[in-house]
């Protein structure tokens, strides 16, 4: 799945699979870097927001884009 799942069409443990499959964890932090780019969260701590339906993918990406 490459779009993520909009809010208002799909539920909560479909929007959790998609953040997990795109963002797995490998167990490994000096080689993947995904805690750092979360600022020491893990991906599904990171979009809880867009796993609940508060806010859009986009959005929760976006506080995470560097400036």
């Amino acid at each position: 799945m490459l779009i993520a799942p909009e809010i208002t069409n799909s539920t909560s443990e479909e929007r959790r699979a998609f953040i997990k499959a795109k963002y797995p964890c490998i167990a490994d932090c000096d080689m993947c870097g995904l805690c750092k780019v979360f600022r020491g969260k893990n991906a599904e701590q990171a979009y809880d927001d867009y796993i609940t339906g508060k806010r859009s993918f986009m959005d929760v990406s976006a506080d995470y884009r560097r400036v």
